[in-house]
């Protein structure tokens, strides 16, 4: 099913069309290898300490969390070196999300209120458990679509530590096959995130400390740059990848103005920095 957003299609993947979906990525990947993610999950139900932001103590509530609940949707947007997205043959550019179907509302951790703000901005639980992706079909499906362990790749996201930290969870079902736990401490992990997604990956909320006058969400910021965001569907993680590579783009274009600039960032994840 492919959904409009605007002038770029969403490729929505569901359990009955996630082979040819990464058929397509599989062949795309060599020619778009900067790919922008986002992810969806049931919110966070454990808190740290307001006064604590230690990389270990937000490490070791981002695990707890993690641990507890299941991952709902992945936006993928992948581009070339340019900033164009796929087209497959015709004037249409394309970005992927992928439905998942483990979490059940009526029965798993979540936070209520972000619940609630997913639902009004359209997304149905019932549809995502009865014809959502397998995590497990997924995971071995990610490992043989060239996507990871490739240092040809580039990964962003905007705040991105949950991003990874799901992936993970995800990834390691390949290998388990029951309910994994992401590492023990900050260190394993962030050798687990290198090892599936390479050298080259950054967080764009870490980069915004590095430019004037920027601050905040993800919609805060693309505002701040001016970027058109009309036809978003928000707090959709295809739509919400796309927006990603966008603010990403122009930053870099306004603000880091060689590679040296921007390589020195690459591999710090935004609140779990050794810095």
């Amino acid at each position: 099913m492919v959904v409009p957003d605007g002038v770029v299609m969403t490729r929505s993947v569901w359990a009955c069309n996630l082979e040819v979906e990464f058929e397509l990525i599989h062949k795309m990947i060599g020619f778009f290898p900067f790919i922008s993610m986002d992810t969806k999950f049931p919110g966070i139900i454990f808190q740290s300490n307001p006064g604590l932001h230690q990389p270990q103590t937000n490490y070791a509530m981002m695990k707890a969390n993690v641990d507890h609940m299941h991952l709902i949707q992945v936006g993928l947007t992948l581009s070339d070196c340019h900033g164009n997205l796929p087209t497959f043959g015709t004037s249409n550019r394309f970005i992927w999300e992928f439905n998942f179907c483990e979490f059940d509302v009526t029965h798993h951790p979540h936070a209520p209120h972000s619940i609630a703000l997913l639902q009004r901005h359209g997304m149905d639980f019932h549809k995502n458990r009865n014809f959502g992706v397998s995590i497990v079909r997924f995971a071995e499906l990610m490992m043989l679509s060239g996507l990871l362990c490739n240092n040809h790749i580039q990964w962003t996201t905007f705040h991105g530590a949950y991003d990874f930290a799901y992936m993970v969870k995800v990834l390691s079902y390949r290998f388990l096959y029951t309910q994994p736990l992401l590492p023990p401490n900050l260190v394993d992990f962030l050798q687990v995130v290198k090892f599936f997604f390479g050298n080259t990956v950054y967080d764009v909320k870490h980069l915004i400390r590095f430019c004037p006058n920027l601050h905040g969400g993800l919609d805060r910021v693309s505002e701040s740059l001016g970027l058109d965001n009309s036809a978003r569907k928000s707090y959709h993680a295809g739509s919400d990848s796309l927006v990603t590579l966008y603010v990403f783009n122009e930053i870099k274009r306004l603000y880091f103005r060689t590679e040296n600039d921007l390589a020195k960032h690459k591999g710090v994840i935004y609140g779990l920095e050794f810095l």
